[in-house]
């Protein structure tokens, strides 16, 4: 074993006493004995994120929110919720793909003194043997044979248009020569692109110069964050047994990086009816908490869920870190994530459930899987996933330190998250990754 990865093994996990027990937990007489499950009764880590993925279909096909029309300008990163029809033929003339001359007929030609221009819609006809000046998108006129690049002619002293030598043989052009002609891209109510295709930049040219002003897309989800604990600090240095709010900062760039639109963000003190009440009064389409999802005299999230008659779908999942997290349906058409209050936990949670039960709503097609190997190995857990964070070199991931529940800094550093399977990985182990939105560069990604 190299030195980092033995590094990387004791600094492992930050392991949490109830997984310490379970990796060494022996017999009165010293044998090792098997490890018990920490936590009977959690989903499995690929069974929780296809629950969340399919828990916004109960009583819908689709499952994604009821499609809106917006101008073009707010469709960027959204779904196709229709498809792009061509409204009109593209070009919808015949036009002029380079600057240069229309010609009719052989060459030489006689040169008019007025230029054709793009936007202009009326010209005059030419006759054979006479040439116009044309540019890029104009419109071609009745009885052009061709249009002649600026580079390939030459006018002589008597005004004269030739083709150059150099380009083809004297007074010749081919037929249609630097024509684009109407419909060449498409005809009126060809199908452009299909129903749930992504909106980039490309897509909004397209539906512009086929006519549209709106698109018909897929809204984001509308989500709630409310964050949970009277010792979280908003601003300057802990003290006092007061620590940092790290999740507040990090939650709404990256719900939004996952297609979300954060509705609101608010500090909830540590009282069970404080939580019922912003629950019960949301109205967004997902509503996350951070921590009191475990059993703690403060941990409010399982007795609220009751109280509003919640339909609990995943109740702690097989995973380090983050086993405490949650999804919930707390009414028809609103789902609640339960992240753990742990930093690096609930970004677990954000990957685990958030990110399949949004990509469901948003309609957002699923990232393809892939893996690479691994640079070092990784202690696993005997029972449970592990979410590592890992930095791309080459074709690697290189398993990152500071990976402890609590910690921020490996996946600060990140490139990707991979996913270890109990037991572990060795080096050189093909490993699933799962991209963090802003490294995979995605069109969903925005901050703002």
């Amino acid at each position: 074993m190299t030195p980092r990865a033995a590094r990387a093994d004791r600094n492992a996990d930050d392991l949490d006493v109830e997984e310490a027990l379970a990796l060494v937990r022996k017999h009165p007489g010293g044998t090792p004995d098997t490890p018990r499950p920490p936590h009977p009764g959690a989903t499995g880590w690929p069974e929780a994120r296809a629950i969340a993925e399919r828990a916004p279909r109960h009583g819908s096909r689709t499952g994604c929110l009821t499609p809106v029309a917006v101008p073009l300008a707010s469709a960027l990163g959204l779904t196709l919720a229709a498809p792009l029809t061509a409204l009109t033929d593209l070009p919808s003339f015949d036009t002029s793909a380079m600057d240069g001359w229309a010609v009719s007929g052989p060459g030489p030609w006689s040169v008019r003194d007025e230029g054709v221009l793009a936007g202009h819609t009326a010209h005059t006809p030419l006759t054979d043997g006479e040439a116009v000046r044309i540019a890029t998108g104009a419109r071609i006129p009745p009885d052009t044979t061709a249009v002649l690049r600026s580079e390939h002619g030459r006018t002589d002293d008597k005004g004269r248009l030739h083709v150059t030598a150099a380009a083809r043989p004297p007074h010749t052009v081919t037929h249609g020569q630097d024509i684009r002609p109407r419909g060449q891209e498409c005809r009126s109510g060809d199908q452009l692109l299909p129903v749930g295709t992504p909106v980039t930049p490309p897509v909004l040219g397209m539906a512009a110069a086929a006519g549209y002003d709106t698109l018909t897309v897929v809204p984001r989800p509308r989500v709630d964050v409310f964050v949970l604990g009277d010792e979280l600090l908003g601003e300057g240095l802990p003290h006092d047994g007061l620590i940092r709010d790290a999740l507040g900062p990090l939650l709404p760039p990256w719900l939004r990086a996952l297609g979300a639109e954060v509705t609101a963000v608010r500090r909830i003190g540590d009282t069970e009816q404080a939580l019922y009440e912003a629950v019960t009064a949301s109205d967004a389409d997902v509503v996350v908490t951070t921590g009191g999802t475990a059993a703690g005299p403060v941990d409010h999230v399982h007795p609220t869920l009751r109280r509003i008659g919640a339909e609990l779908l995943v109740d702690g999942v097989q995973v380090r870190p983050g086993h405490p997290m949650l999804l919930a349906r707390t009414k028809e058409g609103q789902h609640l994530v339960g992240l753990p209050g742990n930093p690096l936990a609930a970004v677990s949670g954000l990957l685990t459930l958030a990110e399949p039960l949004l990509r469901t709503l948003a309609a957002r097609p699923a990232p393809e899987p892939y893996t690479l190997p691994l640079r070092d190995g990784v202690q696993g857990h005997p029972h449970d996933t592990r979410l590592i964070p890992v930095a791309l070199r080459g074709d690697r991931a290189l398993p990152l330190l500071y990976n402890g529940p609590a910690m921020l800094r490996g996946v600060a550093a990140a490139d990707a998250l991979a996913v270890v399977p109990p037991g572990g990985a060795r080096p050189g182990q093909e490993t699933e990754l799962l991209d963090l939105p802003w490294a995979s560069g995605g069109i969903g990604v925005c901050f703002t």
